[in-house]
């Protein structure tokens, strides 16, 4: 379908949706039944940024549930949990545990705060009740083990040096190490365990792919100097610029395309820097 002055038929718009996405929150129905154009530009557009079946692209690299991953994080870190919820639902469809959306929560922390994982917690916990009304659940509940998918084999291994480690050794930490030693110390390993090379058995996400989660989330503050260190280090172990651009864009149907315009500022910056 696409958009002429002949207008757009709302209620076969709303079933497209459906059939494509699996379910439409009732706010976005209306939406669609307002002004349908507009409808059907978000669709298309999230649909190319969230994987939705038909509107993806060949030459896309990152998979759906690395993107629903970056989605669910960010939509947690706004205290969207309503929306959060049903990512968490669609991530249960496409086999992702609750463990591997914790860590991409991990990734997420060191750029908007510790409490995120309070907030993907409760998108869980919401998208678990069986009274939550929005996407559906799949038949035998939460998946036990994660299904594997491409991210979990990448970003695990230093391919360009040199690469930044530690979050300690970056100027701002170094000058604040000079006023307060300890609180570099006690700031650094939190970030260092979310974001470096895993520190506990089983970790799925290895730490370039982690880059991309907290990559995304600079963008949308606006901090595209400090974005581009995260996506240094997500070169630097083996992650492409598709893939970091399509992460950044994961992130725009919750904080709007200026989020990508920052992003490829960072990107620029990281480029300049290589």
């Amino acid at each position: 379908m696409s958009v002429d002055a002949g207008g757009i038929d709302a209620d076969a718009l709303i079933k497209r949706i459906v059939a494509l996405r699996g379910d439409l929150f009732g706010e976005f129905k209306m939406v669609a039944e307002t002004v349908p154009d507009t409808q059907l530009l978000m669709f298309e557009a999230a649909g190319y940024m969230h994987s939705y079946e038909t509107l993806t692209a060949p030459d896309q690299e990152l998979s759906a549930p690395m993107r629903e991953l970056i989605a669910v994080c960010q939509l947690a870190a706004q205290h969207d949990g309503r929306f959060a919820a049903n990512h968490v639902r669609r991530l249960y469809r496409l086999g992702i545990t609750d463990a591997v959306m914790f860590e991409a929560a991990e990734a997420i922390s060191p750029v908007v705060g510790w409490s995120v994982l309070s907030h993907v917690a409760q998108a869980i916990i919401t998208a678990n009740d069986p009274s939550y009304p929005e996407g559906k659940m799949p038949p035998d509940g939460p998946p036990k083990e994660c299904k594997p998918f491409p991210e979990m084999n990448l970003g695990r291994d230093v391919v360009e040096r040199p690469v930044q480690e530690s979050i300690a050794d970056s100027p701002e930490f170094k000058y604040i190490a000079r006023i307060d030693p300890e609180l570099v110390k006690r700031t650094a390993a939190f970030a260092d365990h979310c974001l470096l090379v895993p520190s506990r058995p089983g970790k799925l996400l290895g730490p370039g792919v982690r880059e991309l989660v907290a990559a995304a989330a600079l963008c949308v503050r606006g901090e595209a100097e400090l974005a581009a260190r995260h996506i240094k280090r997500a070169y630097a172990y083996g992650l492409t610029q598709r893939q970091v651009l399509e992460a950044i864009s994961c992130i725009c149907p919750m904080s709007g395309a200026v989020s990508i315009q920052v992003g490829a500022r960072a990107m620029q910056i990281a480029d300049a820097g290589k």
